[in-house]
Parts: C-alpha cells; sequence; structure tokens
C-alpha cells in the first residue's frame, strides 16, 4: 500500500492524517492530533513556532511507529503569517500572529504608496488589516526586517525545518496581498513601492512541485526518509481543492474562518467585487477562489473558551436551539477579532448586557448563517452565476444546526462534507502528484464517491 501523510495545522489546532487508495476509495487516518494557539509575548500576539515544529515532527514519527510508512508528505496552514529568516537560515523572531493589533496604525501610509483600488486591481486581494502586506510594512518600520534574507510563508517554513529548502508556494502566497492575479508571480512594482527588499522572495512553486527529501536531523527524529512537496498550502485551497463544486454552485470551507466563494479561471476585479469585499485566491491548476472571509467558528471557540470548555460544542448547540433570539452581530466586526471575552463582545454589541448564554449562542448562529445568505446573493450579483447548491466542507460541517440554519436563510441545496476536506485536498495533490494521469476531475470523483457528503434536509 502508498501512503501519503498531510500535516494539516489550523489555526487552533493540527493533525497529520494519513490517506491511500484501496480498490478505488479513497482512505484516511488520523495518526496524530496536537494543539495550536496564539501567546502574548511582551504585548504582542505570536505564534509558537518551535511547538509547531516539533508536534508536526512528532506526527510524522508515528506513522513509523504504526508501520505505515508515507511515500510523499506535505504541509498546510493558514494564511497570511509568515518567518523571517537571516543569512545564517535562522528564524527572525517572534512570528507575529495576523491577530496582533500592529497592523491597525500602518493602513493610512500604506493607501498613501498604493491606493487600494489600484492595490485590488493587481492582486485582487480583499482588504483586511491583517494581510501579510501590512505585517511586512509594520516589520520594515522596526527594523526587524534589516536583517531579514528569506521570507517564509508559515508552511514553507514548516517544510524549510524539514528538508533545509527554502520555496515560496504559490497558494498561500497569493494572501499576502503581494502576487499580481494577472502575472501569478510577485508583484515586485507593488514591493518596490514599499520600500521592502524583493530579494527575500522566491520564485512560486506550484502545488505538486517537490520541495525536497527530509535533512538528517528529521530522518533521525522519524526514523525513516520521505519526499516533501507542495499541497495547495493554504489551507482553503487545500479545501476547496477536495471539493467538488460547479458553476452552479458555492463552497463553505468551515472551519476558524468560514471561508464562502467559488471557483473561476480568471480572477474578478471589478469595482463591484472590490467594494464588497471579495478575494481571489489562488488555487490548484492556477484556479482562483473568489471568495469572502467570515468569522466562523472562531466565535464559538472563544465563547467555549469563556466558559471555561465546561460545554462541548453539542453542548452550546443545543442550547442554542432552545432559544428564540435572533437579533444579529456582524460576525465580522472588529471587536469579535481577538476580545478579551467573546460573550461580553456579543453583548455589548447587541446593547444587552442582561442577555442570557443561550440567546448569545443563538445570536451568533443565526448571524453567521444571514451573512452565508447575504454572500451568495453577492458572489450570484457579481459573477453572474446562478448558484443552486452550496457545499460546507471542514470541521464546521459537523454543526447540524448551523447547516439547516444556513438552507433556511439562503434556500439553496445544502451539502455537508467531508469534514477532513482540507487534509483530502492535500492528500489529493499528493496523489496527482505520485499520478501525472490523476487529474483533479477525476480527484474531485475519488472525493465524492469514497467519503461521507450529505444533503442537508
Amino acid at each position: 500500500m502508498t501512503y501519503h501523510l498531510a500535516v494539516d495545522i489550523g489555526a487552533s489546532s493540527g493533525r497529520t492524517i494519513l490517506g491511500w487508495v484501496d480498490n478505488g476509495k479513497l482512505k484516511l487516518e488520523e495518526v496524530y492530533r496536537f494543539e495550536n494557539y496564539i501567546k502574548k509575548e511582551n504585548g504582542t500576539l505570536v505564534w509558537d513556532i518551535k511547538h509547531l515544529v516539533k508536534e508536526v515532527i512528532k506526527g510524522i514519527a508515528k506513522c513509523r511507529e504504526i508501520g505505515k510508512i508515507p511515500k510523499t508528505v506535505a504541509i498546510d496552514t493558514w494564511g497570511v503569517d509568515y518567518v523571517l529568516i537571516d543569512e545564517n537560515g535562522k528564524e527572525i523572531l517572534p512570528a507575529v500572529s495576523y491577530r496582533d493589533d500592529r497592523t491597525n496604525f500602518v493602513q493610512e501610509e500604506i493607501s498613501k504608496l498604493v491606493p487600494q483600488e489600484e492595490l485590488y486591481g493587481r492582486t485582487g486581494i480583499q482588504k483586511q488589516n491583517f494581510n501579510t502586506i501590512y505585517q511586512l510594512y509594520c516589520d520594515k518600520k522596526s527594523g526587524k526586517f534589516d536583517n531579514a534574507k528569506y521570507f517564509l510563508m508559515i508552511p514553507d517554513y514548516i517544510a524549510y525545518k524539514l528538508t533545509g529548502v527554502m520555496k515560496n508556494e504559490y497558494t498561500n502566497a497569493t494572501t499576502t496581498n503581494l502576487v499580481n492575479a494577472k502575472t501569478k508571480t510577485w508583484d515586485y512594482e507593488v514591493i518596490d513601492r514599499l520600500g521592502i527588499k524583493k530579494d527575500i522572495f522566491f520564485e512560486l512553486s506550484q502545488p505538486k512541485t517537490e520541495i525536497g527529501s527530509f535533512n538528517d536531523e528529521t530522518k533521525k527524529a522519524v526514523g525513516f526518509d520521505c519526499k516533501v512537496i507542495c499541497a495547495p498550502s493554504h489551507d482553503t485551497a487545500s479545501a476547496v481543492c477536495a471539493c467538488p463544486v460547479d458553476d452552479k454552485s458555492v463552497y463553505i470551507s468551515s472551519g476558524t474562518w468560514s471561508l464562502i466563494g467559488t471557483e473561476n479561471t480568471e480572477p474578478v476585479l471589478s469595482d463591484d467585487a472590490l467594494n464588497a469585499n471579495f478575494t481571489n485566491e489562488g488555487g490548484i491548476n492556477y484556479r482562483f477562489r473568489f471568495l469572502k472571509n467570515i468569522m466562523g467558528m472562531w466565535l464559538f471557540q472563544n465563547i467555549r473558551s469563556n466558559l471555561d470548555k465546561k460545554f462541548t460544542y453539542d453542548d452550546m448547540m443545543n442550547l442554542a436551539m432552545q432559544s428564540t433570539y435572533c437579533e444579529k452581530i456582524d460576525p465580522n466586526a472588529p471587536e469579535f477579532i481577538a476580545p478579551e471575552n467573546m460573550i461580553d463582545a456579543v453583548k455589548k454589541y447587541l446593547n444587552n448586557d442582561a442577555l442570557s448564554l443561550d440567546s448569545v449562542i443563538n445570536s451568533v448562529y443565526h448571524s453567521l448563517a444571514q451573512s452565508y445568505a447575504d454572500a451568495v446573493l453577492e458572489i450570484e450579483k457579481i459573477s453572474g452565476k446562478s448558484i443552486e447548491s452550496i457545499n460546507i466542507v471542514g470541521g464546521g460541517s459537523k454543526d447540524r444546526y448551523l447547516n439547516s440554519l444556513t438552507r433556511k436563510y439562503t434556500g439553496k441545496k445544502v451539502l455537508a462534507g467531508p469534514v477532513e476536506a482540507t487534509a483530502t485536498g492535500n492528500i489529493i495533490c499528493q496523489l496527482m502528484y505520485a499520478d501525472e494521469n490523476l487529474t483533479l476531475e477525476k480527484a474531485r470523483e475519488l472525493v465524492k464517491n469514497s467519503l461521507d457528503i450529505k444533503e442537508v434536509e
């Protein structure tokens, strides 16, 4: 049996998942799971990247323990964040999280150098305060950038630690707001105007590109050698890779963020797309993920943390279903990005300090479903497509209540699954690397016929 390993890391947890084809069916097996977290360091929100690398190596080593050695490994993570490397190959720490507020103070400066309308017309990426373009500019202003020799997105960095080889993968690079949507390469004119060194960036590598084999340190730690290749290293790009979408459907990649959109062969760079704050992120085979970011399970994750994790997500869902309260919040409002207390933030937004817990949670549910419905209408208007169905993938697809509310608010057919869409997309990219006759269309059909995808009643 030939195995492939997906290293799939989200903003709150990571996992290593083996995939293989048996009798024409795609099989998946979770090997290892670990926590990922943001910590505050000297007043700044940062990622513990040493912890991440350590846990990834543990997850790979588990394959040897269970006697299933993968032929290839590929890594996907969230977008936007990165690690700077000096001329000696050492990290310039800290690796700041996109949830830190440092970028709030450079918006106007950058808009004077590259007006937002022009930036969108060049890159097709929606304006979000935490985009890499703003983070890099902060590093330039602080002097952190002075000793930087190389720029690696988080999955690029993990691959570097495993192999010693540095590459920049295309799909994750598009989240930087620095890749030209038409040329599909780094936009060096924008980079020059920001005063950022352009020689720190590598030529962009496509998914299915080989990065390298394990270095000696990794081989010693895990007990075997293996090739590391580029998956669609932005987790949403991997999730959409596994999603059986067509011109009459949209996907919702439902995790910490809800990414709702459609797949196009060309970017949509119109004023309507700009004003509606849609993004054109890169996908496999140079496809574009025309989508909107909506604050998703992050809201529930924080509410659960506020409750000291005494409630399961199912407990919270059942609480919400007991409430008739449907007043709505804007899930993308700034006060929900990184509040001290999400429950209090919702109450304050709704101007109701006496709101019960079940009503707070129900408000979030209805607000998310409404935001999905609004996004579908915008997609239809801007793209000219007539949407008939919605395919919800990722961990959030297990939420029966949110699925049913999505069906109710949108009036569309709703399909739920696969749950492990990101790891699945990562795996099928590796399968396409191993078998050049396996097209994306055939790989998506394999997913459709192998994994649990159900229509929501």
